[in-house]
């Protein structure tokens, strides 16, 4: 319907003339179609931008693992068959070469680092035997690889259940620990400092004081 311009009077919409006092009526404006162009070009309010692709697994490990990258993912090839994680032996330089414990700390394990810190000086304690230590280094050069590769594995998993695989969240929660360096550094400089004011000193019982058999005989009376 539409009204009369000049008696307001409601004709029908494909009337030219009023029927009440026959005034030309106007056209009733025509609502445009949007065209395609517009539609496309309009976002739908129930659409959600598109989310960029998840990272491949390969770059979420790289972010995780941070120096050294290509040499562990390529050592993590061998704990895994047909999918399922299996043991290999491997040999981890800086485990055994390095300060244990500190290697573990290093790379954020640190519930490892407590073990390889305690377990050396307990076996010390209870044998008796200083050797006990080098026994643990040899542990942890056979096991560190394996042992850090379920850390990932574990770490990753967990990571992805909280929905926070981002480039920060791995990195925070991986890579690692530089100031530990620092660490082993100075344990290494004590170390040595010890062993050359040893060398110097001698070993005990050796300080120049005469013994009992060096002592001159008493003087009897005859």
């Amino acid at each position: 319907m539409k009204p009369c311009t000049h008696c307001n009077q409601q004709s029908p919409d494909d009337a030219n003339f009023c029927h009440q006092c026959g005034t030309p009526l106007e056209a009733s404006p025509k609502t445009e179609e949007p065209t395609d162009d517009q539609h496309a070009g309009e976002q739908q309010p129930d659409e959600q931008p598109a989310s960029p692709p998840p990272p491949n697994e390969e770059a979420v490990w790289r972010q995780f693992i941070g120096p050294n990258a290509d040499h562990y993912l390529e050592t993590f090839k061998r704990f895994s068959a047909n999918g399922q994680p299996k043991f290999a032996l491997s040999w981890n330089w800086p485990a055994f070469l390095y300060i244990s414990f500190l290697w573990f700390l290093y790379r954020k394990m640190y519930l490892h680092a407590f073990v390889y810190a305690v377990g050396p000086m307990v076996s010390t304690y209870l044998t008796g035997d200083v050797s006990a230590g080098i026994v643990w280094s040899i542990m942890a050069g056979a096991t560190a690889n394996y042992l850090y590769y379920w850390h990932c594995l574990e770490q990753i998993s967990r990571i992805k259940q909280a929905g926070r695989l981002e480039p920060t969240v791995l990195q925070e929660s991986g890579g690692v620990q530089l100031y530990v360096i620092w660490v082993g550094v100075a344990f290494y400089l004590l170390f040595f400092i010890t062993l050359a004011k040893m060398g110097q000193e001698g070993p005990p019982g050796m300080d120049g004081q005469p013994t009992k058999s060096d002592r001159p005989p008493a003087m009897t009376g005859v």
